[in-house]
Formats: structure tokens, sequence, C-alpha cells
């Protein structure tokens, strides 16, 4: 039970990052980076009388129908939470703590830090193992039924959402939402990659029954062990290997340090793994 509602406080606290990021820095710039959000800020530009948020509500409203439609009840309650979360937030923005023009005249500054603060939301977000929904049932759509790459499909609905922002807010604007795309992708990237940082751990050692004990009975986690040769030495020694987060290779160090100072460790940054305890092959 509190592990659902940890994942769900978790979930609304990255909507609030995306919220605040298209609601202070994207809307009173008009920028149409992509999504539901850039696409809620054109039709605001159309249709005034109703605000980005509500278009939000709106347009992921349809979207959600339009996805039952064609590919059936695929959403999962999580991200359906996180799509409206996200609406609403913004929504409550803009009734409670209205901006009506931009923080400064510099654009560029205010896109990458507004980015950075949606990042850190949608990495929140994307570690529970949700999305906000949005242009994602399109490219799922597109991917159905035009065989288009789920990766791509966003890409080039975000593009194009963007790409309208120049015949609406003139070329410059344009430009910003079309670099906004692109940086969105690359920090959200970056950024998950930093949630679910592994690293190969590498370790020979005097005391490596001691350490792998430490490993699998302390830490919880598994190991790979074979024998090695020393070129010097022509001595036997066991290699152990693991994969582990940041704070149990910490852990790690430490012990590793207390049994044998002379121990040799190296450390390698793990890009993706794929298969067993982590994710999946399919």
């Amino acid at each position: 039970m509190l592990h659902h509602i940890k994942t769900y406080l978790l979930i609304t606290l990255g909507a609030l990052g995306v919220a605040t990021h298209v609601h202070f820095f994207l809307s009173p710039n008009s920028l149409a980076t992509g999504g539901v959000s850039g696409l809620s800020i054109l039709m605001n530009h159309l249709v005034p009388n109703l605000s980005v948020g509500m278009f939000m509500i709106i347009l992921n409203a349809v979207l959600l129908l339009v996805g039952i439609l064609f590919l059936g009840p695929k959403f999962g309650v999580k991200t359906i939470y996180a799509s409206f979360a996200l609406s609403l937030a913004v929504w409550a923005f803009e009734r409670f703590i209205p901006v009506t023009e931009p923080f400064s005249q510099d654009i560029l500054i205010q896109l990458i830090i507004g980015q950075c603060i949606a990042a850190a939301g949608m990495g929140l977000v994307f570690h529970q193992k949700a999305s906000t929904g949005g242009t994602d049932i399109i490219a799922m759509i597109l991917n159905k039924f035009f065989s288009m790459e789920v990766g791509k499909a966003v890409l080039v609905s975000d593009i194009s959402i963007a790409l309208f922002s120049v015949v609406l807010f003139g070329p410059e604007i344009g430009m910003y939402a079309i670099f906004g795309v692109i940086l969105n992708g690359l920090v959200i990237d970056y950024t998950l990659q930093s949630f679910e940082a592994k690293k190969e751990i590498v370790i020979i050692s005097k005391e490596s029954e001691e350490i792998r004990s430490f490993i699998v009975e302390v830490i919880g986690k598994g190991a790979t062990i074979h024998t090695a040769r020393g070129a010097f030495t022509s001595d036997e020694k066991e290699v152990i290997t693991t994969i582990l987060g940041r704070k149990d290779l910490l852990k790690l160090k430490k012990h590793v340090g207390a049994v044998d100072q002379k121990a040799f460790i190296t450390v390698h940054s793990m890009k993706e793994i794929l298969g067993q305890d982590f994710k999946s092959l399919a």
C-alpha cells in the first residue's frame, strides 16, 4: 500500500515539474515544443477563450478515447493518471498563479532552464513505469498501422507541431520550438540514464570469499565468479564481477576497503543492461 502511495506521489511530483515548464516557460513565450502541451499552446492562440490547461485536459481525453478505439485498452492506470495530473496541474497554475509575460527577453535561457526542470519531472514519471500520454498515443497508432518505430513517430508528431508554430508565431519562435523538441529528447535521455545508472564492478582480492558474501547476503545482489591468472606471478585468483547502483557501489567500496586495502577494483559505467532482473529483452 505504501509503495503504491509513494509511486503516485512521485508521478504527481514529476507532473508538477513538467507543468512548471509548460506554464512558466513555454506558454508565455509561445513555444510549442511538441506533445499535447505544444498542441494546446497552438490551439490557445487560435481560440484564446480556452486556456492551455483546459485544452490539455480536452486533448488528453480525446486521445485516450482514440487510443482505446484503435489500440484497445492498453494504457496503464499510471499513465492515465500522469496525463491528467499534468493537465490539471497546468490548469491550476493558470488559475492560481497566472503569468502574463515571459520572465525575460532571452528565450533560449528560459527554454534551457525550463527543460531541465521538465526533464527531472519526466524522469520521475518514467522511473515509475508511466508516461504522460499525449503524443505517445499517436505514435503507437502510427506504429500499428504504418509500422513506424514509436520513437520516430513521437519525433515526427512533435516536429510537426513545432513546424506549425512557424506559421502562427513566426520563424524565430518556430526555430526555438524545433530546438526545444531536440533539447527535450537529449535532456530526458540523459536524465533517464542518471536515474537508472548502473556500474559494472570487477574485483580481484585475496578476501574474495568475504567480499562475495557481502555482495550476496548484505547488498542482496548477484555476482559472477571466474578464475584469472596474473601475468607476472602466474598466481590464480578469483575475479568477482557484479552490477550495482550508485548507493550499493558506495557500500561495496567501503566494505572492500575495510577487508582488503590492496584489492584491485575497476568500475565501468553501463549504458544499457538487458535480461534477468534488469530491462526486459522484449
